[in-house]
């Protein structure tokens, strides 16, 4: 199986320099890899880098904690729009989520998915799974359903966990067919993409790219 397609190639290391950001583009572009994911400051760079290619451009918002004010992330997103990110991994306020502040976190992530909608991008929800209960996963995947997210994402890569396998199934039950999942965070193996893909990621956010696409192994664990 080809797994480029599915591959948001990653770089979000706080040491991130600009020599690192191009060597990523040009994997991105050489093995077709779906996005590159760069944080803001890149967006530009690695847009210039792409152009003539069909790899997207992909930031983070409001990232890694999702603690930040609504019209913050509004305008982070805007400013990464405008610089050419055409896809946006969003962070959702976990704290008014686990608070029951359900109307702040749908009207957040509806300013931002409208915003992307006008600009010909897509708005994927970064939920955190690992600081979230079962129910609080559900809330979360049709709150972002509600609030017109075109992908739910498991981690930022920065909690305790990353994404697991019983995360994407929850999600995919919970989720109409139409809104796609991310799944990102630890994922290190081939086998590992393809147990998450198996269970119903449509992306897989990764700094192990190319060993994903090289390792010899092709097994999907039960």
């Amino acid at each position: 199986m080809n797994l480029a397609p599915y591959i948001d190639h990653t770089l979000l290391r706080p040491d991130a320099t600009p020599a690192q950001i191009e060597q990523l583009c040009a994997e991105a572009a050489t093995h077709s890899f779906a996005a590159v994911c760069v944080p803001p400051c890149y967006v530009r760079l690695a847009a210039e880098k792409l152009q003539e290619t069909k790899v997207a451009v992909c930031t983070v918002i409001g990232f890694p904690l999702g603690y930040q004010l609504a019209k913050v992330k509004f305008f982070e997103a805007h400013q990464a729009l405008t610089e050419g990110a055409t896809e946006l991994d969003m962070v959702i306020n976990i704290g008014a989520l686990k608070a029951g502040r359900t109307e702040e976190v749908e009207e957040e992530i509806g300013q931002l998915a409208e915003l992307c909608h006008l600009r010909g991008a897509l708005l994927k929800v970064i939920i955190e799974t690992a600081l979230l209960t079962e129910d609080e996963m559900e809330l979360a995947c049709q709150l972002c359903e509600e609030a017109g997210a075109d992908f739910v994402k498991t981690s930022t890569g920065f909690a305790s966990r990353g994404a697991s396998v019983a995360d994407i199934m929850l999600m995919r039950r919970t989720l109409p067919g139409q809104i796609r999942i991310k799944a990102a965070g630890g994922i290190r193996t081939r086998t590992a993409a393809l147990a998450l893909i198996a269970a119903g990621a449509d992306r897989i956010g990764s700094s192990n790219s190319l060993i994903l696409l090289h390792e010899d192994d092709t097994t999907i664990p039960a």
